[in-house]
């Protein structure tokens, strides 16, 4: 398989901080399958807001290895439509999810995500398993 990029959920990376044995872990996983990495400054945001001082250099390491994609116009653009579409269905979903997968449409990247539950409402956008 060629390396292809997509984009992580935060659901990602705290599996792999939690877990002692990183081998088990979901983004080695994806690792092992020829993936590489970005994530949205929604999940840094994420991130960094529950981390404690003692954790922010493990963060501030793995997230070098990242692309980091923000949340512009255009992203806003589609994270608009798409609560619409969800709210006539009433199938909204947390904000921060919303604007994550408006970044991973905005940019045409995959999403892996271990919140399947909420991804899959979103029209438009592919979840990498």
């Amino acid at each position: 398989m060629a390396i292809k990029l997509i984009l992580l959920d935060t659901s990602i990376l705290i599996d792999y901080f939690r877990k002692p044995n990183k081998e088990k872990t979901i983004l080695v996983e994806l690792i092992n399958k020829g993936y590489t990495f970005s994530i949205s400054t929604i999940t840094k945001f994420e991130i960094y807001t529950g981390a404690t001082d003692n954790q922010l250099e493990f963060w501030n390491t793995l997230f070098k290895n990242f692309k980091i994609f923000s949340f512009d116009e255009k992203s806003a653009d589609i994270a608009s439509k798409l609560n619409t579409e969800l709210k006539k269905k009433r199938k909204q979903i947390d904000i921060a999810d919303l604007f994550i997968a408006s970044i991973a449409i905005a940019h045409k990247i995959p999403i892996a995500t271990s919140n399947k539950k909420h991804f899959e409402r979103i029209d438009g956008i592919t979840i990498i398993d």
